[in-house]
């Protein structure tokens, strides 16, 4: 699709305004708000009742609405009805401002570009809870935010979802039948008429918390501490043909691909299961990394970047998790925040701290999982870290820390900074 950008003029503009007007990031403005719905559209704007042949208003009192000089005087100046149709398609600065503060509310990169995550999301956006029969399709999964609110509804009643993600997967089926089982309604699946009015007749029964946060803490305290046979996804940053950001000999394809070959090796010496989503020679889509994350079962996923910026004084480490204004993946955000202290206390780099998101990585993988920006290759500062091979296993030692504090009980966690993993003797 085409990426629209503040200046743009475009048809697709206009699409835009009007969807971000409707989903209250723009206002309504009041001459179009006053036009009825099926008034025709002139190539001058919207008719009016003063066009050839009808009679004008008349003004409190019952006067006329202007004199036959005022209405020649009007007529040679620009109509203000004419500025809906003369700038709608024009991207400014008042829907660019709209573009960022949606970006921001969904989790997405805010850089006021519409490209594909953000229409995605308006397309999600626009979806209500009744608006369409939701049911699980292994191919075509329905997503929006009509499955978003099934699924807070249904978590809130103590159904396990996983987390609201928005996507009708298996785990929203299995809950979506055991809701209707309880209810004494046939436990088919669909999410329809009939079933949403027994979830508008219940009200909330779960207490204490957020239920998807205290089944993932439960999870985790049963996992235990020992990292023995936990299975770890590592997925450098781009491939192929892709490199990513580059600075000079440095491109992010190779730096991350070093990484992600340090950091497996240290799990594998550690007695973990890590595996690469990708080879060297490819560089599939998120939603792939995604997927073959998932077909291998992984407890855990690291997704490894570094970044670029116009301004070369920006720099520094961020952590991104699965979040967004109405929830969280709480055990990512825990680890999110553990593998940035972790990285921050190994080395000089500054902290960016840690910041949920709603990529697509970070939103279909089934486990836990962070993605992490290793700093800027357009700082003369991070470029001579991520140039040093003493640096990167400096990060590999800290997410295998990050990972084996992730599973520790609160008793047992070590200060930031002085966890050593031991490797093992030999695997048999």
């Amino acid at each position: 699709m085409k990426l629209l950008r503040l200046g743009d003029r475009d048809p697709s503009v206009a699409e835009a305004r009007a969807a971000f007007i409707h989903l209250g990031f723009l206002p309504v403005a009041p001459r179009q708000a006053a036009v009825a719905d099926n008034a025709p559209i002139t190539a001058t704007g919207p008719a009016t009742a003063t066009t050839a042949g009808a009679a004008e208003p008349a003004e409190p009192g019952g006067q006329t609405g202007a004199t036959e000089a005022e209405r020649s005087a009007a007529a040679t100046e620009p109509a203000a009805a004419t500025e809906p149709a003369v700038t709608a398609d024009l991207f400014d600065r008042e829907l660019d401002n709209a573009v960022r503060a949606f970006q921001q509310s969904r989790g997405l990169s805010v850089d006021g570009i519409i490209g594909p995550d953000t229409f995605r999301a308006i397309e999600e956006a626009r979806r209500r809870l009744g608006d369409r029969l939701l049911y699980f399709s292994v191919t075509h999964p329905f997503v929006g935010d009509d499955v978003t609110a099934l699924q807070e509804r249904l978590s809130n009643m103590g159904f396990d979802v996983g987390r609201a993600d928005g996507i009708f997967g298996a785990r929203t089926d299995v809950a979506v039948r055991d809701f209707q089982r309880n209810r004494g309604l046939d436990p088919d699946g669909l999410c329809g008429p009939r079933t949403l009015r027994e979830l508008k007749r219940l009200e909330r029964t779960v207490t204490g918390g957020r239920p998807d946060v205290l089944r993932e803490s439960v999870r985790l305290l049963a996992r235990g501490p020992s990292l023995l046979g936990m299975v770890v996804a590592i997925d450098p940053g781009h491939g192929g043909d892709d490199p990513g950001v580059t600075s000079g000999p440095l491109c992010e394809r190779d730096l991350m691909a070093d990484l992600a070959s340090r950091l497996e090796a240290r799990l594998l010496a550690s007695g973990l299961e890590a595996h690469l989503v990708h080879g060297p020679h490819e560089s599939p889509s998120e939603a792939e990394r995604a997927a073959r994350a998932n077909e291998i079962g992984a407890d855990l996923l690291v997704s490894l970047h570094v970044d670029a910026s116009s301004s070369a004084q920006a720099q520094g480490v961020s952590t991104y998790y699965y979040g967004h204004a109405r929830g969280s993946s709480a055990v990512g955000e825990r680890f999110a925040l553990l593998v940035q202290r972790e990285i921050i206390s190994r080395t000089d780099m500054v902290d960016c701290r840690a910041h949920p998101k709603t990529w697509e990585l970070l939103r279909r993988t089934r486990m836990p999982a962070v993605q992490i920006d290793l700093g800027y290759l357009t700082n003369a500062h991070d470029v001579a870290a991520l140039a040093s091979t003493e640096f990167r296993a400096a990060v590999a030692e800290a997410l295998l820390a990050a990972t084996q504090r992730l599973f520790l009980p609160p008793e047992q966690d070590p200060p930031t900074g002085q966890l050593r993993v031991p490797r093992i003797a030999a695997r048999t």
